[in-house]
């Protein structure tokens, strides 16, 4: 059973993110800031976490760099108040996985909590599947059709991210920054350029494809 940790200040809230949580079948375990969470994690493994950001002693944003510092890679999900893209973008600078703004549906809570540990098993599978279409970090190979391709490291890691995502919308700085980097001199016309050699290569491809969204950037639809 999975054990998921809410690291959340206000008491209710907390308490209702516990309730919906033991209802679908996960333990949850509960800190009240992220000095609280730390001490806790001590003697306890957790799966994924939840937390709030403007918590009292220790918030959200430092409770995820002090835990990625130290070398733990559970998911983390941020549920907060604060919905503007400087703060989002700080959450994910400290090394959040996902994002949640307040007030929140219980029910998509569950359902990306369900779908960060998923992604969590392909990461440690460093794999992951795609209807028949199978992508292996450690070659950076695809396979589908009876053949395999190895890609550039490049392309390689844009399909596998947006294709651990389907139906999601990378904007084309989302993809440059997660695939290139933040401090990356090119520019986004690099990422249009993979995605029509990506898309060159998997043409005859029946598992997916990568629809543009004009004015906005790129997904992967399953087939």
């Amino acid at each position: 059973m999975f054990r998921i940790l809410v690291v959340e200040d206000h008491q209710e809230l907390r308490q209702l993110f516990v309730r919906v949580l033991e209802k679908n079948g996960y333990t949850a375990l509960s800190a009240s800031n992220g000095q609280e969470a730390l001490k806790l994690m001590e003697n306890s493994y957790v799966d994924l976490i939840i937390c709030d950001i403007m918590m009292p002693v220790m918030d959200g944003y430092e409770l995820v760099r002090t835990i990625r510092e130290s070398g733990m890679t559970m998911p983390v999900l941020m549920i907060t108040a604060k919905g503007n893209f400087d703060d989002m973008r700080e959450g994910f600078l400290s090394g959040t996985d996902d994002y949640m703004v307040k007030p929140v549906n219980v029910n998509e809570m569950v359902l990306r909590v369900s779908a960060l540990l998923r992604r969590a098993q392909m990461i440690s599978e460093r794999k992951q599947r795609i209807g028949e279409t199978l992508l292996e970090c450690d070659s950076m190979t695809v396979t589908w059709g009876g053949k395999s391709m190895i890609l550039p490291q490049k392309e390689f890691n844009l399909l596998y991210k947006m294709a651990a995502y389907p139906g999601k919308i990378f904007t084309r700085q989302q993809l440059m920054d997660e695939i290139w980097g933040y401090d990356a001199v090119s520019d986004s016309h690099t990422v249009d350029v993979h995605i029509g050699r990506l898309r060159e290569r998997f043409r005859d491809n029946t598992d997916f494809k990568i629809v543009t969204m004009r004015g906005v950037g790129y997904k992967v639809v399953r087939l």
